[in-house]
C-alpha cells in the first residue's frame, strides 16, 4: 500500500491514475476528498480525509502503508496557509508519523532551484528546510526536485495560454528572460512511482527537469504557436512590479503575483548535465518536450485550424 499526501492535486492525481492502471493499491490523503469523486472511483484507489497539519489524522492514514509519497506544497501563501506551516511543519508531521508507523521508505517532492534560491526566496527557503528534515530522519528517502510541470490540468502553462488567447498583449516580468526546464507531468509521476519500487535509489536527490531549457518568453511563444493566438510580449520592469505586488499582497486574498514569486524569477530554474544524466540512468521516462505533449490539449480543433465554418 502506498500513501500519497496531496493526492487530489495536479501531480498527486496523475500518480493515483497511473498506480490504479497498474493494479497497485494506493491511498490518497486529501483535506477535501469529496472534491475528487472521479479519483475515488478508480480501481485500487482509496481516498482518505486528512490534513498534514493534524498528526492524529496521519497516524490513522498510515495504517497498513509500506511507502509514503509526500507531495503537499503551496506556491502562494494565503492568510490561512504559510510556506512555513505547509512546507516545514507539514513535512515534519509526515516524517514523524512515518517513523512512528515503522515505515522506512519515503519519497518527497521538493522543487528545482531550491539550493540556489534558499537565501533569496521564502518559498525556496522553506522547501530547503523541509529537505533538511527529511535528510535528518534516517528514513530510506528519495527527494525529487521538479521544474515547472506541464500537463492538461496544470495551472501555470494553461494560465499563460489563456492570457495569450484573450489579452491583446502578454505581460512578462523583465521581458520573460528567466530560464526554465519544463517537465511533463507523466515523467514526474513515473519518477515517483518507480522510486516506490526501490528499497533505495542510487542518488538521494534528483532534479526532475525536461530535455530543453527555455526562457519564459520562449515558453509563451510556443504556447501561442499551439493555440494560434500570436500576441506581442510586454516587458514589465521589476522595480514598479515589486511595488505593485506589495500592494496586491495587502489588498487581495490571492494576489496574481507576489514579491516572493518575483524573487524566484531572479534565479534560473534549470538542472545541470550531471544531474540530468543521473535521472536518465535511474528512471525510465519519456523526457517529453512541451511541444510534444501540449498539442493534445492546447491545439485548436482541426476545423478552426483549417478555417472551416
Amino acid at each position: 500500500m502506498i500513501l500519497v499526501t496531496g493526492a487530489t492535486g495536479f501531480i498527486g492525481a496523475e500518480i493515483l491514475r497511473r498506480a490504479s492502471r497498474r493494479g497497485w493499491r494506493i491511498r490518497g490523503l486529501a483535506r477535501h476528498p469529496e472534491r475528487a469523486e472521479q479519483l475515488g472511483r478508480l480501481p485500487n484507489v482509496e481516498l482518505f480525509r486528512g490534513d498534514v497539519s493534524r498528526p492524529d489524522e496521519l497516524d490513522e492514514a498510515l495504517e497498513g502503508v509500506e511507502v509514503v509519497i509526500h507531495l503537499v506544497g503551496i506556491i502562494l501563501e494565503t492568510r490561512a496557509q504559510s510556506y512555513e506551516d505547509v512546507h516545514v511543519t507539514g513535512t515534519r508531521n509526515v516524517v514523524e508519523a512515518t517513523r512512528r508507523a515503522g515505515i522506512s521508505r519515503y519519497v518527497h517532492m521538493s522543487a528545482l532551484g531550491v539550493e540556489a534560491g534558499r537565501d533569496v526566496s521564502d518559498y525556496y527557503r522553506t522547501k530547503w528546510r523541509a529537505e533538511e528534515l527529511v535528510r535528518g530522519t534516517g528514513l530510506d528517502s528519495t527527494i525529487f526536485r521538479p521544474s515547472l510541470v506541464f500537463g492538461r490540468d496544470d495551472e501555470f502553462f494553461n494560465r499563460l495560454a489563456r492570457i495569450a488567447r484573450w489579452s491583446p498583449v502578454v505581460p512578462l516580468p523583465a521581458g520573460g528572460r528567466s530560464r526554465f526546464q519544463p517537465v511533463w507531468i507523466g515523467d514526474v509521476a513515473e519518477c515517483f512511482l518507480q522510486a516506490t519500487r526501490m528499497e533505495r535509489t542510487p542518488e538521494p536527490v534528483y532534479d526532475v527537469a525536461g530535455p530543453e531549457i527555455m526562457m519564459l518568453k520562449e515558453i509563451v511563444r510556443t504556447l501561442m504557436e499551439l493555440t494560434r493566438h500570436r500576441r506581442p510580449i510586454l516587458s514589465l520592469p521589476l522595480v514598479p512590479l515589486r511595488a505593485a505586488a506589495a500592494v496586491m499582497e495587502t489588498a487581495l486574498p490571492t494576489p496574481p503575483v507576489t514579491r516572493d514569486q518575483l524573487r524566484m524569477l531572479s534565479i534560473d530554474n534549470v538542472s545541470d548535465r550531471a544531474r540530468q544524466r543521473a535521472l536518465r540512468r535511474d528512471f525510465e521516462i519519456e523526457h517529453a518536450r512541451l511541444a510534444d505533449k501540449a498539442p493534445a490539449w492546447l491545439a485548436p480543433p482541426r476545423a478552426a485550424r483549417e478555417g472551416s465554418p
